[in-house]
């Protein structure tokens, strides 16, 4: 991509040995630092724990927890053996307090152990196209073949955010669950206007790992930032940055072009941006819009039939392509209709 001071103000420096904010709207990358480098990723890890849970299991399921689910390292949501949780609890446990037992208890009770758990991990992992991630745990300790990207973990937080019970424990602050009050470890929920959601990360190995999720304007981004000792500011000046720089518009409601039609009831039909088609474009720069478009169409064309292309350009560079499709319909021409009756 174009460095970030291209297209103006320039993006704030940032302390993370890896860094991406990525628009959710439309998957475009407002930024990027060693994005596609693998990492440890440490109890980042536990958003694939969630979304694999919530994708296989309910949240009103109940679970007893064993002794071999209290005894995992790190930090913990502290289950008591023989004590009853339900799947809400448990993920409460795992997204707030980053309980490394919750994700043990909850890949067991998911998959029946947590060797197979993994193994739908990486299946999910397969099935977003994160090329650049193999897990080994539910947990996020390291070993030696587990890590992620940046980038893999922003578009691993789309598809989470996607999801709405993730999204709605994910922004939950605090939390009674299984009789104790959870403190949601993402503190942008409270420092970061905007911020809805995130899971936070540490090892020694792996450094301070932040994803974190932020909606203004009616765009949503997604920022992760691994091995940052100053993460909580840098993903609040990111954001303020990306936000001052960039507006999120809607191409369907804001474009259209006409089509000329060959023997048509309509002499034209309208082309427009498939419905959905939105982009991130930066505020002080024009970008250059090519349409491309038959000079002509036969009828008949049927609304919503593939018409061409939309493309973006900004410097000699291709920023996105969208689909068009016709807006209207336009039925064959009556053979008999615009023929003058001969006078006598």
């Amino acid at each position: 991509m174009l460095p970030a001071s291209a297209f103006g103000e320039s993006a704030p420096p940032v302390q993370a040995e890896a860094c991406i904010v990525l628009c959710a709207d439309d998957g475009s990358t407002l930024y990027a630092k060693n994005a596609d480098s693998r990492s440890l990723i440490a109890s980042t890890t536990k958003l694939m724990t969630a979304l694999v849970c919530l994708e296989h299991a309910s949240l009103d399921d109940v679970f007893t927890a064993q002794a071999r689910h209290c005894a995992v390292e790190g930090s913990s949501m502290y289950l008591k053996a023989g004590e009853r949780y339900t799947v809400r609890e448990l993920l409460l446990g795992l997204l707030l307090a980053s309980g490394n037992d919750a994700a043990l208890a909850l890949a067991e009770h998911t998959a029946g152990s947590e060797e197979a758990f993994v193994q739908l991990m990486n299946q999910k992992a397969g099935a977003l196209g994160l090329r650049d991630t193999h897990f080994e745990n539910p947990h996020g300790l390291d070993a030696d073949a587990h890590y992620s990207t940046a980038r893999d973990l922003a578009r691993l937080m789309c598809a989470c955010m996607e999801n709405p019970a993730f999204r709605s424990l994910s922004a939950v602050k605090s939390a009674e669950a299984a009789g104790q009050t959870l403190i949601n470890h993402n503190r942008l929920l409270r420092m970061c206007p905007g911020c809805i959601g995130g899971k936070t990360g540490y090892t020694r190995a792996a450094g301070r790992c932040l994803v974190s999720c932020c909606e203004r304007e009616g765009m949503t981004l997604v920022c992760v930032t691994l091995a940052d000792p100053d993460d909580w500011n840098d993903h609040m000046r990111l954001y303020d940055w990306a936000y001052r720089s960039y507006a999120l518009h809607d191409l369907s409601a804001e474009l259209s072009f006409e089509v000329p039609v060959i023997s048509g009831s309509r002499e034209q039909v309208k082309a427009i941006p498939a419905p959905g088609s939105r982009i991130a474009l930066p505020r002080d720069r024009d970008t250059e819009l090519c349409a491309e478009l038959p000079r002509f169409v036969f009828a008949p064309v049927s609304e919503g039939d593939a018409a061409g292309m939309l493309t973006y350009w900004k410097d000699g560079r291709q920023l996105s392509r969208f689909p068009l499709v016709y807006g209207d319909s336009a039925a064959l021409a009556d053979p008999c209709m615009n023929i003058e009756e001969k006078k006598p």
